[in-house]
């Protein structure tokens, strides 16, 4: 009756992207990119977008977050994100090693989400044109949050404005932007180019692919020598059908939206039974597929014991993460667990 609830990496792929895997290995194909699947891919994201857009599959987060920024930021550039973004405290450097030495600015913001006033403030100190000074490049937004919430549209059109105001480009990390668009019912391009974000990197690994993400530049100009960067960076794959097979598979007739659903209501589900036990909070708003809560020490070690798998963060407080996959009697039997601790 266990589960493992540490996060959307553990669970494996969707049997549509495998499929989809299996049928492209037959035959043979151009490599580089230069095939069928990728060349559908592009034209399924142009059509979900509503724009024109240039479009490279890499096979990680970490090489689509650090690549995108390195099209965007030169070397002596500053990128301000919140202090808990996933290029801060988990890519060991790497957006600075592809920039080229460019410097995270981090922020702080409640519930892992970045205001235009804290960008404001720290833009009041970063003396442009000093050439002493690290130089504002680009601001990044996570979505969905670290904290498992999701910025609104008219929230992130706010941010890019203070960004744009003062020449920045703006990136999206979007590992989880299945899920903020699953919990938000909107479309993807009211939360990406209509807003005013420059450049996505959109997440099918988290989601049910087997490794497969999609760097994605609204304005086709930028990336005028991003493909130069990704060979140089070793992340042009020579066999690239196969990561456009995942991703073209995971987005066709919106399965990307149905997996991420699933997710978040498990986490729903997760979140009702948690919070009605007594000593239980829940420290962020879930509007994605993690749950943050505060739950007495003896209800965790039992769960431990129960053989549930989750991340401790700090104290009394665990985060708890769902996936396409999360089948309903396991949360139910975590609560369970919970309830009879």
């Amino acid at each position: 009756m266990s589960h493992d609830f540490r996060s959307d990496n553990v669970a494996g792929a969707a049997p549509e992207v495998m499929t989809a895997l299996t049928a492209a290995s037959t035959g043979f194909a151009s490599p580089y990119g230069n095939d069928p699947w990728t060349e559908r891919l592009n034209k399924r994201l142009c059509a979900l977008f509503e724009t024109e857009v240039a479009v490279f599959p890499v096979a990680t987060g970490t090489a689509a977050n650090a690549l995108a920024l390195s099209a965007v930021v030169p070397p002596f550039g500053a990128v301000y994100c919140h202090e808990e973004a996933h290029i801060h405290v988990d890519e060991c450097g790497a957006p600075e090693f592809y920039t080229g030495g460019a410097k995270l600015v981090t922020l702080p913001g409640a519930n892992g989400k970045l205001t235009p006033d804290a960008v404001l403030n720290a833009l009041k100190t970063a003396q442009f044109g000093v050439v002493h000074r690290m130089q504002p490049s680009a601001l990044s937004l996570t979505q969905a949050t670290e904290a498992g919430t999701v910025y609104r549209p008219e929230e992130v059109a706010a941010l890019v404005d203070v960004a744009h105001d003062h020449g920045m480009a703006v990136h999206m990390d979007g590992a989880r932007f299945a899920n903020a668009v699953a919990r938000l019912g909107c479309a993807p391009a009211d939360l990406t180019w209509k807003a005013g974000v420059d450049v996505l990197t959109l997440g099918g690994t988290k989601g049910g692919c087997l490794a497969a993400e999609a760097v994605i530049f609204f304005n086709p100009a930028q990336a005028e020598d991003f493909g130069y960067g990704r060979k140089r960076g070793g992340h042009l794959v020579s066999k690239g059908r196969f990561l456009s097979a995942q991703l073209d598979a995971w987005l066709e007739d919106g399965l990307w939206l149905r997996l991420a659903g699933h997710a978040n209501a498990m986490a729903d589900r997760l979140a009702a039974g948690l919070s009605a036990l007594p000593g239980a909070t829940i420290a962020y708003p879930v509007e994605a597929n993690e749950v943050f809560i505060r739950l007495p020490e003896t209800v965790i070690v039992a769960l431990e014991a129960a053989g549930f798998s989750f991340y401790r963060w700090d104290g009394g407080l665990i985060r708890l993460v769902t996936s396409f996959d999360t089948p309903a009697w396991a949360v139910d039997a975590f609560v369970k667990i919970a309830k009879s601790a």
